[in-house]
């Protein structure tokens, strides 16, 4: 492989972990070819140590072969794998099923291993879909900010690559990726978004996952902003918190009653509109229930705190 293109890998993970050399980190090789090159270009990198998994979630009958595959290929490289699978099978949507399941196994075998780091092979494509996707939905800044580059120990490096580049280096070194079927499934949105994209050679593809890392720029300086805000405006009144909206703009308005949320129900995660709709009542001095809670707007305050049991019989 091109000593350039191991550099420039080098530097990249660098800027994300900080030092390499004194890094364990893991790959997650599914056997396609971006994987396969994270795989290529990570065991060059001068990590401490390199491991690999592949993640087998029981819903094609060949992923059994290709995590084979993968694991020949690690032992090729004097890389250790494990082949991952779920303890159940996955239910409901088979492709959010399959993400949670896949990054639940992933990060248990990190803590196992005792790596620092898991390593995903999402790139400046991924990226373009990611952001296209959500802005076709009408999502805010934090959807629009896209994949993000480090996420808890999962770490994304190939970001600033393109898939032709990754391809390259996985044929340069006489691998045979695999071609999963599902990539190419119409009814999936990102199949869908990926072959528009194909079409439109008009897009700089570079230039928007650039745009998706500025707009990370700015979801995180808009968490900062609220966590400035909360000790000021977010109080605790008994069981209930009570916040303070006056002169706050919307969107930082909007994170605030996020965290009270949170606060009184972790787990709770309500959509945007959700949120939009609890806003409009607490304005009006109105009432509104989400989840477990209930939210009152009086007086020019907001009050967060429990649903009060419903009445039966």
């Amino acid at each position: 492989m091109p000593g350039g293109l191991n550099r420039r890998f080098a530097e990249d993970l660098g800027r994300l972990i900080g030092s390499v050399a004194k890094a364990r980190i893991g790959i997650a090789v599914s056997g396609g070819a971006d994987s396969l090159a994270l795989l290529l270009l990570a065991r060059d990198a001068g990590a401490d140590e390199v491991a690999a998994a592949t993640v087998d979630h029981g819903l094609r009958p060949a992923a059994a072969i290709e995590a084979a595959m993968v694991a020949t290929v690690a032992a090729q490289f004097r890389i250790p794998h494990a082949i991952l699978r779920p303890p159940a099978p996955i239910v409901g949507s088979v492709q959010a099923g399959a993400r949670a399941a896949r990054y639940a196994l992933l990060e248990a075998w990190r803590e196992h291993e005792a790596l620092d780091w898991v390593l995903t092979a999402h790139h400046a494509d991924d990226q373009a879909e990611t952001l296209l996707m959500r802005l076709n939905r009408g999502a805010g800044v934090g959807g629009l900010a896209g994949i993000r580059a480090v996420n808890g120990h999962v770490v994304r490096p190939l970001l600033g690559w393109r898939r032709d580049e990754l391809a390259a280096v996985v044929a340069g070194a006489g691998i045979e990726p695999v071609d999963d079927p599902s990539n190419r499934d119409p009814r999936f949105d990102r199949t869908r978004m990926r072959a528009a994209l194909a079409q439109a050679d008009w897009i700089d593809v570079p230039a928007v996952a650039a745009s998706a890392s500025h707009l990370a720029d700015a979801e995180a300086a808009l968490d900062w902003s609220v966590a400035q805000l909360e000790p000021e405006r977010l109080r605790a009144e008994g069981e209930a918190l009570l916040l303070d909206p006056a002169g706050i703009p919307p969107e930082l308005l909007r994170r605030l009653l996020r965290r009270a949320l949170a606060r009184l129900q972790p787990g709770l995660d309500p959509t945007g509109p959700e949120l939009d709709r609890l806003v409009a009542a607490l304005a009006a001095d109105g009432k509104a229930s989400i989840g477990a809670l209930l939210v009152a707007g009086r007086g020019g305050r907001w009050r967060i705190g429990r649903a009060p049991p419903r009445r039966t019989g």
